[in-house]
This record gives structure tokens, sequence and C-alpha cells, in this order.
């Protein structure tokens, strides 16, 4: 199982340069070809960015879009988690956004953060960038 980071679905929500190979990785996702979680702080991230920029509409589309990803599960951070977020912070020198991400991960004992974050290099469960799992499953587009 995948820790999917918010930078992913960021990338295909607001057009930037990596889109395709986040689309290519959610899609696998989505029809369960792959497993991967969200925390529902990245849900809430998104929300907050997406309100901001006054794209409601393609925030509506992207909630309701996670409906329909059969290999996504919503992994809800215990308050365990955030004390374990703090102490990550302290010891690992993330910043609390990404000592969340990286506290849900060790959590659901994710197989990797995928993410374009270089800040989770380093850690005992590995970064990797889309393109790297999408070579690694020797995907091709059917």
């Amino acid at each position: 199982m995948y820790l999917i980071d918010t930078n992913i679905f960021l990338e295909v929500l607001l057009s930037r340069n990596r889109k395709k190979d986040c689309k290519k990785l959610l899609a696998l996702v989505r029809d369960s070809k792959i497993t991967g979680v969200v925390t529902d702080f990245t849900i809430y991230s998104i929300m907050i960015l997406m309100a901001n920029l006054n794209k409601l509409d393609k925030l509506k589309r992207f909630l309701l879009s996670l409906t329909a990803y059969k290999g996504l599960y919503i992994y809800s951070t215990s308050l365990t988690d955030k004390i374990n977020a703090v102490q990550i912070t302290k010891e690992q020198k993330l910043d609390i956004d990404d000592a969340i991400q990286y506290s849900a991960a060790l959590s659901v004992n994710a197989k990797a953060i995928v993410s374009f974050d270089k800040d989770f290099n380093g850690l005992r469960i590995p970064r990797k960038e889309p393109a790297e799992i999408l070579h690694e499953l020797k995907y091709r587009p059917t």
C-alpha cells in the first residue's frame, strides 16, 4: 500500500508539469491495480487550497471522484498519529504537515510515500515519485 501525498493530487487538479504520470498512477489506484491510502489531512489540505483559489466546482468533482477509487482508502489520522508527528518533527526535522503524513504512513505500514517532496528522503519509509512506481510496475497504458 502506498501513502499518496497531497502534491500528487494537486499536480492533476492544478494541471502542473507532472500531471500525466500522476494521472496514470491514480488510474491504477482507481482501478484497484495498486492500493493507496490518503489521509483525511490531505483531503482537508486540498479543500482549503482549492477553496482559497476559488476552484469550488473542481474541488467538488475531486471529492466526488474519490468515491470511484476502488483501491483507495481514506485514513483518518488519530490523536496518536498527531502526537507522534510532533515527535517526528523534532527528530526528523520535518515540518508538521510532512510529519503527519509520515506518522500516518508508519501507522498503515505503507510500502512507500508517493510524493515529490524531497523532505521525505532518507526516512524509514522510502519516498517514490509516480514515474518510479510506474516504471517498477512496467506500466503500459491499455
